[in-house]
């Protein structure tokens, strides 16, 4: 359809869009699912935490809000440093083995960061192979000969918080420096600047904005985190809720700490806001050149293989082979525990539900902001987007109050007309998991059908109203087919990230049922290390999927498909949603407006 078929349907759209208030209300439903918790959680910190209040004040909360400032402030260096320099590196120059480091630079978002704690106190253990290794190569008999600095403390926690958190950083980073500044670069480079001037004068400021994103949504997950945290001896405000509720059993206060978590993450969502206000930068409506590497070679091109190297081996390689290794050893000891099969089927059913319920909230949510486009489906967007920013122990905190009056409801309206109580249905059953999943990761599937959507031209919704589809029609018949690849990625994402979960796990599954996560954590907490390993690999095979696909489809380049370069908001929640594999799998349709590859202005959502 050109883009004078458009020009003439645009007038007519508010009628085009008229049958969507099923949308609107359906929309406003998963909104008030997803603010619920919240809104739960502020009216139980309300009820007061009686005398604890005054102890968490003098002995708790001094600790927890200092570590929890170290921590964030020294993973918001370190994922920064490590993650802009090994994007610009493969992005800037070509050295040896820069096109396996690309792809190999990304496998520490297989690791979820208590697995990477739990696999390096062992491995740095007085007696673990790493200081024994050490012992035995310097001629020394006792472990009192040579003690290293020990991993359980505040830089230890940074250290490894940081080599499985950066490819936040890396993707977003990597993503501004593919599309954005090849022209601005090779100027620079005529102007005869250095290559530490070119980077620090042009690329890195050009770049603040996905760096900005990235950081934020790293310390993110480091404030989400309880297991690696509580594992390495740093009390987090998170690590201080779940002890309170549970050691304490004190809701009320663990709901006031919530809040002052809460107030922690919207102080990061503020910072990242301000810090990239006024830098949003888009090419010009043309076919974007890519950025030609400069070959390094000698010292140099070395100096590039072990500054991207290092990353990959401590976030990645070193914990899963001592994965494997412990994993093989338990093997062959004991064979594969029924327990860990069964375990490994419950995660595996209980995501795959917790994935089908995000996708289609996330269905629509999209369908309604595409359907609508007014100003109170986009704030329903956002409210519904709130999930991924609480923390899971905050989420599951405030999922608590709700969901038992719902099953205290159930278990009497039951009684009264079957005579036959239903107990705790929600809870028990996992339903709560299963929420509680959906809601955290609902921003997920949502970013990722939306990234797919933008590929198709209004247009196509135009022609179909006109010709008599419901809006419905347009959805199953027009938008589903074609934005299939992006809701396969998306569903694959959050199916990982369902798995990999384990504070809202924690407090919220049945007392009967385990996850591979939870049995994790439990047999971490025993010192129990070969026990757990086994749990530990299949959590990480899991996560290797979408660091696969991420891999695969990343090879296919936004500038080399000739795609008008977007504002950093799109470039960057594409790449870390989706590692632009919503983007460059979903199919752009041959009818759709172009000029040049481009959309025209006025018909792509995005413009």
């Amino acid at each position: 359809m050109s883009s004078l078929t458009s020009a003439i349907l645009w007038p007519f759209a508010p009628r085009l869009r008229r049958g969507v208030g099923g949308w609107l209300a359906g929309s406003f439903v998963v909104a008030a699912l997803v603010a619920a918790p919240i809104v739960s959680l502020a009216l139980l910190a309300a009820q007061g935490s009686g005398d604890l209040w005054p102890h968490l004040v003098a002995y708790i909360l001094p600790q927890a809000f200092r570590d929890t400032l170290l921590l964030l402030g020294g993973v918001g260096i370190l994922v920064v440093t490590i993650g802009a320099s090994a994007a610009w590196l493969v992005t800037a120059y070509d050295f040896p083995g820069r096109r396996w480091l690309e792809w190999a630079l990304l496998l520490p978002l297989a690791m979820p960061t208590y697995i990477i704690a739990y696999a390096y106190l062992d491995l740095l253990h007085p007696i673990g192979p790493v200081q024994s290794g050490l012992r035995a190569l310097l001629g020394y008999e006792s472990p009192r000969d040579l003690i290293l600095p020990d991993i359980r403390s505040m830089g230890g926690c940074i250290l490894l918080f940081g080599f499985v958190l950066y490819p936040y950083v890396y993707l977003s980073t990597r993503a501004m420096f593919l599309m954005q500044i090849a022209s601005l670069v090779e100027v620079a480079r005529t102007l005869s600047a250095g290559r530490a001037g070119v980077f620090f004068r042009v690329a890195l400021p050009l770049a603040r904005p996905a760096i900005a994103v990235g950081t934020s949504l790293a310390l993110m997950e480091a404030l989400n985190d309880v297991g690696a945290s509580e594992f390495l001896g740093v009390r987090t405000l998170t690590v201080s809720i779940y002890s309170t509720w549970i050691n304490r059993s004190n809701l009320p206060g663990a709901a006031q700490i919530a809040l002052l978590m809460l107030l922690v993450v919207v102080t990061l969502i503020i910072i990242e806001r301000f810090a990239r206000r006024r830098q949003r930068y888009a090419g010009a409506a043309q076919r974007q050149r890519k950025l030609t590497p400069q070959r390094l070679g000698g010292w140099r091109g070395a100096l590039a293989v072990v500054a991207c190297l290092v990353p990959v081996l401590i976030g990645f390689v070193l914990p899963a082979l001592y994965l494997v290794t412990e994993a093989a050893k338990r093997i062959r000891f004991a064979g594969i525990s029924p327990e860990i099969v069964t375990q490994t089927i419950t995660t595996v059913t209980i995501s795959a539900i917790a994935t089908v319920v995000a996708l289609l909230l996330g269905l629509v949510l999209a369908f309604t902001a595409r359907l609508a486009q007014r100003a109170f489906s986009a704030m329903l967007l956002r409210v519904a987007s709130l999930g991924y920013a609480v923390p899971g122990t905050v989420l599951a905190l405030g999922l608590l109050a709700p969901l038992t009056a719902v099953d205290g409801w159930i278990d009497d309206t039951s009684r009264m007309v079957f005579g036959v109580g239903t107990g705790l249905l929600l809870f028990g059953s996992g339903a709560a998991l299963v929420y509680a999943y959906a809601a955290r990761f609902l921003t997920i599937s949502t970013g990722g059908i939306e990234a797919g959507l933008a590929r198709i031209s209004p247009s196509l919704d135009h022609a179909g109203r006109t010709l008599g589809a419901s809006a419905l029609g347009v959805v199953t018949r027009i938008q589903l087919p074609l934005i299939s690849p992006a809701l396969l990625s998306a569903g694959l994402l959050v199916f990982v990230d369902c798995m990999k979960e384990l504070p809202a796990t924690l407090l919220l599954r049945p007392l009967n049922l385990e996850t591979l996560a939870t049995h994790l954590y439990g047999e971490a907490a025993r010192g129990t290390y070969e026990d757990g390993s086994v749990a530990a690999l299949a959590i990480v095979l899991f996560g290797l999927v979408p660091v696969v696909l991420l891999a695969r489809l990343g090879q296919r380049r936004i500038v080399a498909r000739g795609r008008t370069a977007e504002p950093v908001d799109n470039v960057a929640s594409d790449s870390l949603i989706l590692g632009s594999a919503a983007l460059d799998a979903a199919p752009v349709p041959a009818s759709g407006p172009q000029v040049n590859g481009s959309y025209v202005s006025g018909t792509d959502p995005r413009t």
